[in-house]
């Protein structure tokens, strides 16, 4: 069942929560996915959009709900270029342009990494480590930038997947963040969970989360209003970076989910600055590099990639003001 559907609330739906009229209106679907697809803005009632699964329905309600179709059950090849650091029969390491999504998902079914590591390796890339995800052993948020390895065979999915579980990883990232963080060196902890009022965003919580510590450096600081830091991951939870500075009081410049209004730090740099700040359309993240030992010759690898032109260029624009 897929596409727009259209409900009529009658005076025996009074009062029921939207969800379980729907529930209750749609074979098919269960509870748990129309309770996402609301959350995820795909049910207006009576043309305003909805997205609380508690909301009391009223007879007479026309609510509207969009289905979207089922995901391919495997994603085919598509010729998209992207950067190679390094390839053997094992494993292949890239530098992920920044707006590149690295698997199919709902709003990204085509157009991604994985379509085009099929494309790149043909069919020997199927099945390794899963139909939806073949290769994938980490990955990298849309807007950042930076060093991945994906894995060609299943002993490499096997090992390299293992590797990350257990932290036998160095990663590290460059982060441009709004304020100067102090002291200029140390850690972030702090347990990272679904955010209790908006599913779509991590946070950082006190109950029911994963330990998460991070480690950073300043490299570069731009009065109190900005600074370049270096940040190297211990663990590896969902957007930990992002959401460890955001809790910090010092958002990632241009980031879309944990920077919601201007931030105070704004106010600590002046003309032009601000506004290259404040304008750049995306989280300024960068994996800088990535080390681990080869799953098959056991041999310690490193790969380094400098920040992409926007990044760098953003960077170099502050240090000639």
């Amino acid at each position: 069942m897929y596409g727009t559907i259209l409900v009529c609330a009658t005076p025996a739906d009074q009062g029921e929560r939207l969800d379980r009229f729907l529930a209750d209106h749609l074979a098919g679907l269960s509870r748990s996915r129309i309770k996402i697809l609301i959350e995820d803005g795909a049910v207006t009632c009576n043309a305003i959009p909805s997205r609380t699964p508690s909301a009391p329905v009223r007879a007479g309600d026309t609510v509207q709900i969009e289905i979207p179709a089922p995901l391919p059950a495997t994603p085919r090849g598509q010729s998209i270029p992207f950067p190679i650091l390094h390839e053997d029969d094992d494993l292949i390491v890239l530098d992920k342009p920044a707006g590149l999504v690295v698997h199919p998902a709902p709003g990204n079914q085509e157009g991604t990494l994985v379509n085009a590591l099929i494309a790149h390796c043909g069919d020997s890339l199927q099945g390794i480590g899963g139909e939806r995800r073949p290769g994938i052993v980490h990955r990298l948020d849309k807007d950042t930038s930076g060093v991945m390895v994906v894995a060609k065979t299943e002993i490499a999915h096997h090992a390299l997947s293992e590797a990350f579980a257990a932290r036998d990883i160095e990663r590290h990232y460059l982060a441009l963040c709004w304020g100067a963080p102090q002291p200029a060196s140390g850690a972030i902890e702090g347990a990272i969970g679904r955010d209790p009022r908006e599913r779509k965003r991590m946070a950082v919580v006190a109950r029911g989360g994963r330990y998460a510590l991070t480690h950073y450096a300043t490299e570069r600081q731009f009065g109190l209003g900005a600074a370049l830091i270096a940040c190297r991951l211990a663990t590896g939870r969902t957007h930990q970076i992002r959401v460890h500075l955001a809790n910090a009081g010092h958002p990632i410049v241009g980031d879309p989910v944990y920077l919601r209004r201007k931030p105070a730090a704004a106010m600590h740099i002046t003309e032009p600055a601000r506004s290259l700040l404040l304008d750049f359309p995306r989280q300024a993240l960068h994996a800088a590099s990535l080390g681990f030992v080869h799953p098959r010759t056991g041999k310690a690898l490193r790969f380094e990639t400098p920040a992409p032109g926007d990044f760098a260029a953003l960077i170099d624009a502050l240090d000639d003001l």
